[in-house]
């Protein structure tokens, strides 16, 4: 006998918020992190400062997302440190997004034409007024619509805390297909769930889109 669906979707809510607390947790530490390395690559090179990061951005983008939750997770208890399973999916999703926005943060920078630089400091611009000022806004307009498209993704991508045991949408759809074996309905409806969560993103970006368009047109 099939369990009832408002049953399943009253399991897979149990998950909602661990799911959107992971995303927006790691949303947060990437967006600060990739922009903080994208000023220092872009404003204040240097060879060594552009070693590190550079070495920082293969490591969390050429080793799978798993495995860097599995380090963190027990990696770190193996030396002392314990970090509850929804903190540690936090911290690993948020270092890898970190490297990848840094990326597309610093080409955001790169995008624009050097002389609004010098023009900034021409006028007697202080270089972190120019780049506060005239640079980022611009940068960020630029850096918007991957920046939104990375959001959706991770949203996605949180379902790998499941394997630390988070509980999120996923380990509670995994639950019920061990007792109830009801896989299909479990997990289509685990998919609606996140497509109807991931929707205010795509809304959310789009608006931010035409506002800044708007205003540039302006």
């Amino acid at each position: 006998m099939l369990l009832r669906f408002d049953t399943i979707l009253a399991g897979l809510l149990q998950g909602v918020g661990v799911t959107l607390g992971v995303t927006f947790g790691a949303l947060l530490i990437a967006i600060i992190l990739g922009f903080a390395l994208a000023l220092l690559r872009v404003f204040w090179p240097s060879r060594i400062g552009a070693f590190v990061i550079d070495a920082y951005i293969e490591l969390f983008r050429n080793i799978p997302a798993l495995a860097h939750l599995f380090l963190i997770y027990y990696g770190l208890a193996s030396v002392g440190v314990q970090l509850g399973s929804v903190t540690a999916a936090i911290l690993g999703l948020g270092l890898i997004g970190g490297a990848s926005l840094c990326d597309v943060f610093r080409a955001g920078f790169e995008a624009l034409h050097k002389g609004q630089r010098e023009a900034a400091l021409a006028i007697g611009m202080r270089p972190s007024q120019a780049i506060r000022l005239i640079l980022t806004p611009q940068a960020l307009r630029i850096a918007l619509p991957p920046v939104g498209n990375y959001a959706t993704q991770l949203l996605k991508d949180s379902s790998i805390a499941s394997a630390i045991a988070a509980p999120e949408i996923m380990f509670f759809a995994r639950s019920l297909v061990t007792s109830t074996f009801e896989t299909t309905l479990i997990y289509v409806t685990a998919a609606g769930l996140y497509i109807l969560m991931s929707l205010p993103i795509v809304f959310a970006v789009r608006a931010l889109e035409k506002r800044y368009a708007g205003g540039q047109a302006a």
